[in-house]
């Protein structure tokens, strides 16, 4: 797979027969989502004015059984982790960046999603 104008480039492969080479589409999906979630809550973190809260987004993607079908679905879960602010400005920061991300409207109720923020010293 390739994007339009051959800026990346990826070979295919299930999880659990990946060469060195070869990635997965739910490696592309998480990479697609961690950027775009990470920029959405710095964002947000500096519009409630909390320039130095230096945010960091780790996100997982994992397949699942699907109750309601024969086939697999998506997991994703996010841990952020910020500075310099409290636990509750930063949870309403995270649910807010939540309702921003383009990737989290497009995937609210069809995915198994849970989220987190920690507040470090």
């Amino acid at each position: 797979v390739q994007t339009d104008d051959n800026k990346l480039e990826f070979r295919l492969a299930p999880p659990d027969n990946a060469k060195e080479d070869e990635t997965n589409p739910e490696q592309l999906f998480a990479t697609g989502y961690a950027s775009c979630f990470n920029g959405a809550f710095d964002l947000i973190l500096k519009r409630n004015g909390f320039r130095k809260a230096e945010p960091v987004v780790d996100l997982t993607v994992k397949l699942m059984d699907d109750p309601n079908s024969e086939s697999p679905m998506l997991g994703v879960d996010i841990q952020a982790k910020v500075k310099n602010m409290s636990q509750e400005d930063a949870e309403k920061c995270l649910e807010e960046a939540h309702a921003f991300c383009p990737y989290s409207k497009a995937t609210n109720g069809n995915i198994e999603f849970s989220m987190n923020v920690t507040v470090e010293d």
